[in-house]
């Protein structure tokens, strides 16, 4: 369970309808098996001690006796199984009956929930069998009185963050404020016990519903619902259980597709935490009631995304594009600016960044020819992204000038007593400098606004020299992650066909690299990016788990490890994640004073508000944090 994992299960147990003790044994071999398989929280469908389908049987006495005994037997089986269970019963309160959820845990009844709204669907009865307004402080269960409250929330004191709501059925009207208010009262996991029937239609709003309100809550939502073997005397009952956490459906049953419905699935409590920590729309006034489960480690089966960045979707790219032209067109206007100028290498950055220009003033009805794309040929660049450069500036119908800064920079060399023949970092920067003092001049000549290309990839480890290629007057790239920008360049590249489609085809398949230093004797590109920095999937990953999600960098280092197993080993992973640690920290200075950009996803670095982070903290607490928990 380190790490805030936790393994539920949704199940939708094999049952007959009044059949008490048939009932009971199924469900305590689901706990036994379930705790074996190290679930520690087991939810079962509404009513599924007797059968939700039970008719005017929920009114005899000796049905309700078989349920109160059924639950102690199963309270006492429970004993040394390290699993909380929610079983659905009907229970005698001293005033009325309640369709109620009852927590067990290791030979416990922690509480007893009952149910507030009347189903929904048709055939339903509630209103008929049990009170919706509990008149009782208590329940007795085999003359033990238990908590009493649908409001109550568990909270495990081995993981502070698995705190567990109840809510019981399906009305769509209080189903929002239902889950709201056990959220609010501090559950950031949501037992739903469910008994719907199979209708048209009724499964596909069930799912939608789970999902909006695990959104907009920030929580996980593990829901059970009433299985095949309820009557089918007016209606039809299938298992839909479903495992959902912040908005995306971790694991699901279809109807129909197994007899019990099984679902298991890992729930990230600690991600949930963090999600609140900054949504002032969820505010916790917690009063819980503890239990206890045993702190172990929990073996991952749900998908980790490695590439958190791509979607695949190409609307979503198709959108990000317009934003950033969108962006980049307003800051052309506002700044009045007649023409906008652009360093253009033949690599990817300065690709997208020159694709989006063109966005930008086809919408503003521009001549492409106000778009002065300059290459700036130097002891590195090849021969390779320079014709790339060129052909593609031809084909976009965009100004093309070409400036070769050798000599220029031989001179600055000269000037400040740098050997040519020392390929230090003097060497490299120098001519990334004097790249940026030729755009900002050519801009002022021709009144023109300097287009940054730098991406959040580079921003966050970076990889950029300060006051070179780090500045620019607007950068439509800052949001981008360099898996991200790959993905974008295709899709124009599939857009645009014919010859800018070969050109950008080509561009892909090229080498990430600054080329600042001088090619192979084959001219071919030398300095590649990736062997120096490491592998722009892996910082991308942990970049999105790091800032996104908050989390601690043995969490990222375990998911990471889960998410590439078979492409990266641990002791690779390992390297880079240090990397990525040291770097992040000590590259901060050149976040904050980065030129403004457009943001359009949910993981910025801009230090005006969305990084407030000191340009001098130090990384050591991460690092050793790192180092004290690798193993795990």
């Amino acid at each position: 369970m380190k790490h805030g994992f936790v393994k539920v299960k949704a199940l939708s147990p094999e049952l007959r309808v009044a059949d008490v003790k048939f009932n009971t044994a199924k469900i305590i071999q689901a706990i036994w098996d379930s705790a074996e398989n190290g679930v520690k929280v087991l939810v079962l469908p509404e009513l599924c001690l007797c059968g939700a389908s039970c008719g005017d049987l929920l009114l005899q006495s000796a049905m309700l006796d078989a349920c109160e005994d059924a639950l102690d037997s199963i309270r006492a089986s429970s004993v040394g199984k390290d699993i909380v269970t929610f079983v659905g019963a009907p229970l005698r309160g001293a005033s009325a009956i309640y369709n109620c959820a009852v927590a067990i845990c290791n030979g416990e009844i922690l509480g007893v929930f009952p149910k507030v709204t009347p189903s929904s669907y048709t055939g339903a009865r509630d209103s008929r069998y049990f009170s919706s307004l509990p008149a009782d402080n208590g329940i007795k269960i085999c003359k033990q009185v238990y908590d009493f409250s649908s409001e109550c929330v568990l909270e495990c004191d081995s993981m502070p963050s698995l705190k567990i709501g109840v809510v019981i059925g399906d009305d769509a009207l209080s189903f929002k404020s239902l889950i709201g208010g056990r959220c609010q009262g501090g559950a950031t996991v949501i037992a739903h016990l469910d008994a719907r029937c199979a209708l048209v239609g009724s499964y596909e709003r069930k799912m939608q519903s789970l999902v909006a309100q695990s959104a907009m809550y920030k929580c996980a939502i593990v829901s059970a619902s009433a299985g095949e073997g309820e009557t089918s005397t007016d209606m039809l009952f299938a298992p839909h259980n479903i495992i959902c956490e912040n908005g995306e459906i971790l694991t699901q049953s279809g109807p129909f597709s197994s007899q019990n419905g099984e679902c298991v699935s890992e729930i990230d409590t600690e991600l949930l935490v963090n999600a609140r920590a900054t949504d002032a729309s969820v505010q916790v006034f917690a009063s819980t009631t503890p239990f206890s489960l045993k702190s172990e480690k929990t073996t991952l089966t749900r998908k980790i995304d490695a590439y958190p960045f791509i979607s695949g979707d190409k609307d979503r790219y198709e959108f990000i594009l317009t934003v950033q032209a969108r962006a980049l067109a307003k800051r052309l206007v506002a700044s009045h600016s007649r023409t906008a100028v652009l360093g253009i290498s033949g690599g990817l950055d300065s690709t997208l960044a020159l694709l989006v220009l063109c966005r930008a003033t086809d919408h503003l009805g521009w001549e492409r020819e106000k778009i002065h794309a300059i290459t700036m040929p130097c002891f590195g660049t090849t021969k390779r992204t320079k014709s790339n450069a060129t052909l593609l500036c031809e084909a976009l119908g965009v100004t093309f000038k070409e400036i070769n800064i050798a000599d220029s920079v031989r001179l600055h060399f000269k000037d400040i007593g740098h050997d040519e023949g020392d390929h230090s970092v003097t060497f490299e920067n120098a001519q990334a400098r004097e790249r940026t003092q030729i755009l900002m001049d050519y801009a002022n000549r021709t009144g023109g606004l300097v287009v940054g290309t730098g991406d959040l990839s580079e921003i966050a480890l970076g990889w950029s020299t300060y006051n070179a290629d780090h500045m620019s007057m607007y950068n439509p790239n800052c949001d981008i992650p360099k898996t991200l920008v790959r993905h974008l360049v295709y899709h124009e590249a599939i857009r645009l066909e014919g010859e800018s489609r070969d050109i950008l085809s080509d561009i892909l398949d090229t080498p990430v690299s600054p080329e600042l230093l001088p090619p192979d004797e084959n001219g071919q590109i030398e300095q590649r990016t990736e062997d120096l920095v490491g592998p722009y999937e892996l910082h991308d990953f942990f970049i999105y788990n790091f800032v996104r999600r908050r989390f601690a960098p043995s969490k990222i280092y375990r998911l990471a490890k889960y998410a590439f197993n078979g492409k990266f080993d641990e002791k690779t992973i390992y390297k880079w994640l240090e990397v990525f640690i040291k770097r992040f920290f000590t590259q901060q200075f050149k976040r904050s004073c980065a030129p403004d950009g457009v943001k359009v996803g949910s993981v910025a670095l801009s230090p005006r508000g969305e990084l407030l982070m000191p340009s001098d903290a130090t990384s050591w607490a991460w690092l050793d944090e790192l180092e004290a928990n690798k193993d795990y």
